[in-house]
């Protein structure tokens, strides 16, 4: 009857149900203790057959909270921000086929995703991207794949340094790949570590624990099917096994964590309730010494269930306990070998039996106080402690300048405009009415602030915005340096509309039509000898650039320098080593090269030749001029 009665309740709620109240034992359906069901989706709502794993992503240019949910189809991304009313924003779908395992950790903004899949790889996807859904759910694409490794059980990674540790692959015997994600979008490999054989899951930090042989050290802490093995990654070509530990009646040694002062490291062992027929059992190392890691005591739960993943924030410990759902446990007395759970949340309510039901996965780490669990019959649950917040947060604003960019837009975050907002939770968004301007909205816009807590409680105030547009405009073309010859008649050259001619063109962000001025205008006639043409720009709202170029005026030529230039050639031109000049209707007697400035940097006199190579290898980079018999000017350019 309890199965039947439970099976009518989760087939009436076909998508979400949201914020019911712990309240003499239960939760709506849910059994509980001290903790409040804030909102569920069930596998329906994420169009998927089975849940696992789970973390989340708080965004730091607003404050706001995502739960990442990993599906037997792909992982899914749910807008927690508001925390009674989740959105649901979108999947990204499995890179290969459908699975019962993934795993997901954030680094930099992104989703790192892994699974037994055959093939599946890294997936890594940009969470900022998040940000502006506007018709959810959608269907999300990677935004890069590292394809070193085909399948893998879990990921690990250390934020501390940028890198990435999948583990249970078919690389290393199943140890950690080393994978650098410091670029996120460009995963680098970087070899990996098997000398302890296959590792389910694993913690990797930047250690600073009690044992201070290790300060600073890149500490991996692998649970190894059997053991717990201890090792020094810290050199990726070299990592060096520190020690190992096992312990009595050993099932599956699944998953553990440390103590935030690195001295205690919980474990759980995924078989050992079926195997050994005891209830839910954590077994506790002391890690004083990682040389010399030592088992501290047994902790023994109210149930069956068997213990799955867990995590530690503060001084609890967040275990994901299967069909008991989430169990919370103080660590308070753990040095004097004692555990305390001071509250749960079951999301499976049938049975607290040892099975492979209910809960996967807890993600404790947001902020708001807020807790994500992944169940996998019954898909995402958001829950928190008890307790009736009703207190409004304190909403403060100040007035913001933005820029627009090279784009002609802006966005401007809620960081922006926050002037000291506060919450007695510690913790809060900042959302704006509107945050998206460009170059249409020049000038002053007041906006709306709202402030909301992690209850749901709000406040606003307004904010002045100001658009401005102080960005020049830039030359996309600007005419290069130039030798003309000079009318024979009047010995002068008559300057052109190099804007009209179309060799030289603006942009703009906002103004899309700029007029460019040339000086000296065109139809000047300019003598023999160097000039420098400008060309000035200025956009609508007053912003100014400039570009110019150089031209060399040379003297008209005569009969004789007709015949000398007609049977000329100079090549290869441009050159980085040598060129050659041949003359062909008369012989050659002096060549002088001088830069731009008018400077004789090679001079060569009293020939007679028809052909000459000229080494230019000392010369820069740059453009020069060559001279034949004082006759004849041409432009060469050094690569």
């Amino acid at each position: 009857m309890k199965n039947l009665l439970f099976l009518f309740a989760a087939v009436s709620i076909q998508c979400a149900v949201a914020q019911t109240p712990c309240t003499g034992g239960s939760a709506g359906a849910y059994p509980c203790n001290g903790y409040d069901l804030q909102s569920h989706i069930n596998l329906s709502g994420l169009n998927a057959g089975s849940g696992n794993d789970s973390w989340g992503w708080t965004d730091d240019l607003d404050g706001k909270e995502y739960a990442i949910i990993a599906l037997n189809n792909g992982t899914a991304f749910i807008d927690v921000s508001d925390p009674v009313n989740p959105v649901y924003l979108g999947k990204l779908p499995t890179h290969t086929t459908s699975s019962s395992w993934r795993d997901v950790k954030t680094y930099n903004n992104h989703a790192f995703v892994v699974s037994e899949a055959g093939g599946h790889g890294m997936q890594v996807f940009d969470l900022t991207r998040l940000r502006n859904v506007t018709n959810p759910p959608v269907t999300f694409s990677e935004d890069a794949h590292y394809n070193g490794f085909g399948d893998a059980h879990n990921i690990v990674i250390n934020e501390d340094t940028g890198y990435a540790y999948p583990v249970g692959s078919s690389l290393f015997n199943g140890g950690p790949v080393f994978i650098n994600i410091q670029d996120p979008q460009n995963p680098v490999g970087e070899g990996g570590y098997g000398m302890d054989d296959y590792s389910h899951d694993a913690q990797v930090v930047t250690y600073n624990g009690p044992d201070s042989d290790y300060t600073g050290r890149e500490i991996l802490i692998g649970s190894n099917e059997n053991e717990v093995v201890i090792v020094d990654i810290t050199d990726k070509s070299n990592p060096q096994n520190i020690s190992s530990i096992s312990y009595g009646n050993v099932g599956y040694t699944h998953q553990g964590w440390f103590t935030e002062d690195q001295r205690y490291f919980i474990l759980g062992d995924e078989t050992d309730e079926l195997n050994f027929g005891f209830n839910t059992r954590t077994i506790v190392f002391d890690f004083e010494d990682l040389d010399n890691p030592q088992h501290h005591f047994d902790y023994t739960g109210p149930t069956a269930a068997i213990d799955h993943n867990g995590y530690v924030k503060g001084n609890k410990y967040y275990m994901a306990n299967y069909r008991a759902g989430l169990r919370v446990i103080d660590l308070s007395n753990i040095a004097s070998g004692s555990m305390t759970e001071e509250g749960f949340f079951d999301t499976y309510p049938p049975s607290n039996s040892a099975s492979f039901d209910g809960a996967w996965s807890v993600y404790p780490y947001f902020g708001s106080g807020n807790i994500v669990i992944s169940d996998i019959n019954r898909g995402f649950f958001l829950v928190k402690a008890a307790g009736v917040d009703n207190t409004d947060p304190v909403a403060v604003c100040q007035d913001f300048t933005a820029q627009l960019g090279s784009n002609g837009d802006v966005i401007v975050a809620g960081s922006d405009v926050d002037g000291g907002s506060s919450d007695d939770s510690g913790s809060y968004t900042v959302t704006l009415s509107e945050n998206s301007f460009d170059c249409s909205d020049l000038g002053d816009h007041v906006v709306t602030v709202t402030v909301t807590d992690p209850s749901g409680n709000t406040d606003t105030c307004t904010a002045t915005i100001t658009i401005e547009d102080t960005m020049a405009p830039s030359f996309t073309d600007c005419h290069l340096d130039e030798t003309v010859v000079a009318d024979e008649a009047t010995s002068t050259y008559t300057l052109p509309d190099y804007v009209l001619n179309g060799d030289v063109a603006a942009a703009d962000n906002c103004t899309s039509t700029l007029a460019i001025t040339q000086d000296p205008v065109s139809g000047t006639e300019m003598a023999v000898g160097t000039h420098t043409i400008s060309f000035e720009t200025t956009d609508d709202e007053g912003n100014t650039n400039t570009c110019s170029f150089v031209l060399t005026v040379d003297e008209p030529l005569g009969v004789s320098e007709s015949l000398l230039e007609q049977g000329l050639s100079i090549f290869p031109n441009p050159s980085s080593d040598q060129i050659t000049v041949v003359s062909e209707n008369q012989n050659i007697n002096n060549i002088a090269i001088f830069d731009v400035t008018g400077k004789q940097l090679i001079d060569m006199s009293n020939m007679d030749v028809q052909r000459q190579n000229i080494s230019i290898s000392s010369l820069a980079e740059g453009i020069y001029f060559i001279n034949i018999n004082n006759l004849i000017t041409k432009r060469i350019v050094k690569k």
